[in-house]
């Protein structure tokens, strides 16, 4: 009798924990749409994992009427919260791709040119990046032909400004993964615009990279560089466990103190230096759930007066890229 008791305390359970998830799927082929971004309407909001997946329920968010759903190469989705689907489908978006991006004529032969990172490995000048903002760099067209992206070459800083003087043989460094997604937009009149990939990018960084630069092998995504320049950005989603699966990460973290509970926003490692060597202006951020997802120059007239980077000059963000140049192919 207790078994049997067990058993149905067990089945209740998991199938009112399964009840809560909610599965992203292609309309047109029940595919998964992984790594979308679930707004709330309200400056909050969290993402799809690699399978669609994410968490909702109206006993976590009771003042939420409305999800406003975003993916590559699907269109804007909103959905009510009542009554809401364990699944739902995404209406593809046909031929969002420019021309240029998809069809690009080379020959076999290349050569490499470099965009060299700027790194360092100051602490106190660096990006704490949360999963509300997107960072982005602007890339010109220099070299004649056409250009590919073979790889990003992104600065990080994994470790706390003070490990150097902790005792190492007694203090073990927190191990962390988090999943980043890259992404690659047109030139708009000197702003992001439209994206150039019609598929999700992601990539995991963790603590046993020392180099201070993440190199990501872009190669085989034919990811060609408009004679207008290109903006590439990139983007934390969270934490991922031991087999890189994005888990449930807050936005805020809830801090006590004389005046009540105040929110802060929960910042992730690794840290994205920051760099005052770069003479133009060329780093773009924008805040994922706030203000439309707008896309600012990071200047100071644009962000708010107390940003220490800004206040000290580092306005930029030192991503590197390795480029392919090839030849032009005969008509």
């Amino acid at each position: 009798m207790i078994n049997k008791l067990v058993y149905i305390l067990i089945v209740c359970i998991t199938t009112q924990a399964f009840g809560q998830n909610r599965f992203l799927r292609d309309g047109t082929n029940n595919e998964t749409v992984p790594y979308a971004t679930i707004s709330f309407g309200n400056g909050n909001g969290l993402f799809a994992d690699d399978e669609g997946g994410f968490y909702f329920t109206k006993k976590l968010y009771p003042d939420i009427d409305t999800l406003f759903i975003t993916a590559l190469g699907y269109k804007e989705k909103k959905v009510p919260t009542a009554n809401l689907e364990e699944k739902i489908f995404m209406v593809p978006e046909v031929n969002h791709l420019k021309e240029v991006v998809v069809k690009t004529k080379v020959s076999g032969k290349f050569k490499i040119k470099q965009r060299d990172p700027v790194v360092h490995d100051d602490y106190f000048h660096c990006w704490l990046p949360t999963i509300e903002s997107e960072i982005a760099v602007f890339f010109d067209h220099k070299e004649e032909g056409p250009q590919k992206i073979s790889k990003l070459y992104l600065p990080i800083k994994s470790e706390a400004s003070d490990w150097n003087k902790r005792k190492s043989s007694k203090t073990s460094k927190k191990p962390f993964s988090t999943l980043f997604k890259v992404n690659f937009y047109e030139n708009n009149d000197g702003l992001p615009g439209e994206s150039l990939i019609s598929e999700e990018i992601v990539f995991i960084v963790n603590e046993k990279n020392k180099k201070g630069i993440f190199q990501l092998n872009l190669d085989d995504k034919d990811i060609f560089v408009p004679r207008s320049g290109i903006f590439v950005s990139i983007q934390i989603l969270g934490y991922t466990d031991k087999q890189g699966k994005l888990l449930p990460n807050k936005k805020y973290k809830e801090v006590k103190t004389k005046r009540g509970i105040v929110k802060v926003s929960t910042t992730f490692r690794p840290l994205l230096p920051f760099t005052n060597k770069i003479a133009s202006k060329k780093t773009y951020v924008k805040r994922i759930f706030l203000n439309s997802g707008k896309w600012v120059r990071f200047e100071r007239k644009n962000i708010q007066k107390n940003n220490k980077l800004l206040q000290q000059g580092y306005n930029n963000y030192g991503m590197g890229l390795e480029l392919k140049v090839y030849n032009k192919q005969k008509e």
